[in-house]
């Protein structure tokens, strides 16, 4: 059996509508899109946070970053994050879960595991905190990683 979860933001959004590709159109199970490019740094990051990975890098012109679509997270695409620790020698993690115990922190204790002599930094995480999510749309952006946490945490990990 497979379970498909969709992030619910994702429906209705103008910037996620394209084309009917066709009933025999599917996206393969553990393997990432590289969005963009880069060779400063990498951002992991899958879902909604993926559009607004995009957003944050028109506030951080001046860094070249690499972004990756997990698009699965069970399986994830490890060949994807590897090759791209190796290349840019820094890690964002961008995630809508809880940022203790959750996929994200699954990925960054694998990175430091595996890949450590490749980094040239802390693996930085940009999460929920740990909390239920909120109702209310001002209490669910305090609580949900914004635009500008994204935009701050590659800033920061760029100057390390």
């Amino acid at each position: 059996p497979v379970m498909f979860l969709e992030h619910k933001h994702l429906y209705r959004q103008t910037y996620n509508k394209g084309f009917n590709p066709g009933p025999d159109f599917m996206i393969p199970f553990g393997k990432a899109n590289i969005v963009r490019e880069g060779s400063d740094l990498t951002v992991i990051t899958y879902g909604a946070l993926v559009e607004r990975t995009m957003r944050a890098l028109k506030e951080v012109t001046d860094i070249d970053v690499e972004v990756i679509d997990l698009r699965t997270l069970s399986p994830y695409d490890w060949d994807a994050i590897s090759e791209s620790v190796k290349k840019t020698n820094k890690v964002v993690l961008a995630y809508e879960d809880n940022i203790s115990w959750g996929y994200g922190a699954e990925i960054a204790s694998r990175i430091s595991d595996e890949l450590f002599e490749w980094l040239d930094g802390p693996i930085k995480r940009v999460a929920a905190l740990d909390s239920f999510v909120a109702y209310h749309p001002d209490l669910e952006d305090e609580i949900l990683p914004q635009i500008s946490d994204i935009a701050d945490a590659i800033r920061d990990l760029h100057s390390y």
